[in-house]
């Protein structure tokens, strides 16, 4: 009895010490941003050698990194961009192991407009059976830079949504609707916007100057999607559609209705 009841404190302990804590987390995240290791990028020019289906003009765009819906515009159109989802729970894809991510964001630029991009999203990220979450803001080309004080699960109905109050100045915000949670970040004196796109985007994004295994984020539907100009309110409804393409084959599928961008993963 007293050798059993020893045995299971030590494996007991064991396991304590195995699983990193919240505070373990934290600070191995912030040491990742810290080292400029996440950072979103402008979307990359499609490098596909695959024969396109011309029947297919819902998805006639492709890029290695970005896949969502865009917004095109004057310069100084969009203010604000604003979406609500779902955090999903990322799998490994078929076949694979090791580390995956991806990233959920809404942002002003990046598309036809590459100087500079006003971001805010969350981070989903599998290794093996652990899944963790991180929630960013970044106005690139500067790094991403995690928020605190905010706790993420799979299942959280979270708005993310940024503001320009200038093109060199703005928020970020986030609220997690799960938990009555929001975090808020305001720049100012960054590089200059053209606000010319507004965008709803699911990322492959970089690490150490290469994209991150790309993962299966199952899908992610952006509701009440929005973004504001000087007139009022528009809707992503005609805006140019984007898929990930990475070796020719095409890894998410993406559709709009209304208000709502859905970027499903379909590698």
């Amino acid at each position: 009895m007293f050798s059993a009841a020893l045995l299971c404190q030590v494996l007991l302990a064991t396991a304590a010490f195995a699983i990193p804590t919240s505070k373990e987390r934290l600070s191995e995240r912030v040491a990742r941003r810290s080292a400029g290791a996440h950072q979103s990028r402008p979307r990359l020019p499609s490098t596909s050698t695959r024969v396109t289906d011309i029947s297919n003009v819902t998805h006639a765009e492709t890029s290695p990194n970005w896949a969502g819906a865009v917004l095109v515009a004057n310069s100084g159109t969009y203010k604000t961009v604003t979406g609500t989802f779902t955090i999903p729970t990322p799998r490994e894809p078929s076949g694979q192991s090791g580390e995956h991510s991806a990233s959920a964001w809404v942002g002003i630029d990046g598309d036809t407009c590459g100087n500079a991009i006003l971001q805010t999203g969350i981070d989903f990220t599998i290794s093996g059976s652990r899944v963790s979450y991180d929630a960013w803001y970044e106005w690139y080309p500067d790094f991403a830079f995690d928020f605190t004080g905010l706790s993420l699960s799979a299942g959280n109905s979270v708005t993310v949504s940024v503001t320009a109050t200038s093109k060199t100045g703005g928020s970020a915000t986030i609220v997690n609707h799960s938990t009555g949670q929001t975090v808020s970040h305001t720049f100012s004196g960054q590089p200059s916007l053209c606000q010319e796109n507004a965008e709803w985007i699911v990322e492959d994004f970089d690490e150490g100057n290469s994209m991150v295994p790309f993962a299966n984020f199952g899908s992610v539907t952006f509701t009440g999607a929005s973004a504001g100009t000087s007139s009022g309110s528009v809707t992503p409804a005609g805006a140019t559609l984007i898929d990930i393409e990475q070796n020719n084959r095409l890894l998410t599928s993406v559709s709009t209705s209304g208000s709502s961008v859905t970027v499903s993963y379909a590698g």
